[in-house]
């Protein structure tokens, strides 16, 4: 393995014995993990576990500093994966080893979450959470930029201090909800070879789903979601949880949402002018099944829908452009899908009988 890369890591380390800080050697370890884990997939396989066997001939207290840090912000993501964890392994026992500060890594409390939209259309949500260690000391903010027209994907995260929030227009969410998004997120991106993220985001991660998965506890216990999608601890978010003020006082209003919360699934803030279009220009006709009165109110009601997502004036604009092709586009049978054919058929044969 690089001898350059341990000697680097030994005299880091070195220095974070003097400073005494369990959020910068976290962070270090984090960096730390991702720079191990790059050179093991492009150069070296094997790397990791050489590094790890390294530090434990060494023996030093920067070595014993370095593996407790990495087995902490490697943690399994349950007890039974210890043994699929190296650094987990490798680390097991080492703080008591070392100054009693070393011991707090890891050890947080979590002051709030928060989540919204990370710009006018919702094409990318954050999910912050605060956290403290638990001496009240160095407390942060881990934010994580999910992509929305990716399907949900960890693109970005950064570890700022607490007031980096008021910065940032979210609302508050519970903890335990936006620990579920985070771990989502970043587990859907690992599913995907090749996903385009920020250049930073490999630094973070590891730290980023440690702090997540401090409340995997609360959130596998607690929220309400925690069963959908296949994903443990998984939390929702949904157009049907985020009531729609002001819904028409018109026929069909009810029946038109219905498909709007349909459409928007669980990306209920992404709302853009493509968005717009391909739901009142490409979903509708192919897979919604309205009647005359719903037609005739989904304009009204898309329009309430886009004011309630900040009334972006391109999104109106896009509302009133594409809404007078609805009832043409929805009578051409033409761009039904065939599940929507058949459905249309079940309901004509029942109607005959």
């Amino acid at each position: 393995m690089s001898t350059t890369m341990f000697d680097t890591a030994i005299t880091q380390a070195r220095d974070l014995l003097r400073w005494r800080s369990p959020l910068r050697t976290e962070l270090w370890a984090a960096r730390l993990t991702a720079e191990l884990e790059a050179s093991e997939q492009e150069d070296v396989p094997g790397r990791v576990a050489a590094f790890l066997r390294r530090l434990a001939e060494d023996g030093s207290p920067e070595a014993r500093l370095t593996l407790a840090a990495l087995a902490i912000v490697n943690g399994p993501a349950e007890p039974e994966d210890r043994e699929e964890r190296p650094y987990t392994m490798a680390g097991e026992g080492v703080a008591v080893s070392l100054p009693g500060w070393v011991a707090r890594m890891g050890r947080v409390t979590c002051d709030g979450g928060w989540y919204g939209k990370g710009d006018p259309y919702g094409e990318q949500v954050l999910a912050a959470l605060s956290f403290r260690y638990d001496n009240g000391k160095e407390p942060h903010v881990v934010v994580v930029g999910i992509d929305q027209p990716s399907g949900g994907l960890a693109v970005d995260a950064v570890v700022e201090e607490a007031k980096f929030l008021d910065e940032l227009e979210l609302r508050p969410t519970p903890p335990e909800s936006v620990a579920a998004r985070i771990l989502d997120a970043f587990e859907l991106t690992e599913r995907v070879l090749g996903a385009q993220v920020a250049d930073t985001l490999p630094g973070v991660r590891p730290f980023a789903i440690a702090r997540a998965r401090s409340l995997r506890t609360r959130t596998h216990d607690a929220s309400p979601g925690h069963a959908e999608g296949g994903v443990p601890g998984r939390a929702r978010d949904t157009a049907s949880e985020i009531a729609l003020e002001g819904l028409p006082d018109v026929p069909g209003a009810r029946e038109a949402f219905g498909k709007l919360v349909e459409f928007v699934g669980d990306r209920p803030l992404w709302w853009s002018p493509a968005r717009v279009s391909q739901f009142l220009t490409r979903w509708l006709p192919r897979e919604a099944i309205l009647s005359e009165e719903a037609i005739a109110a989904m304009p009204e009601v898309v329009r309430a829908w886009s004011r309630q997502q900040g009334g972006q004036p391109e999104v109106l604009r896009q509302v009133d452009e594409e809404a007078p092709r609805l009832p043409g586009l929805m009578a051409d049978e033409s761009l039904a899908s065939l599940q929507k054919r058949l459905a249309q058929a079940a309901d004509a044969r029942s109607g005959h009988d």
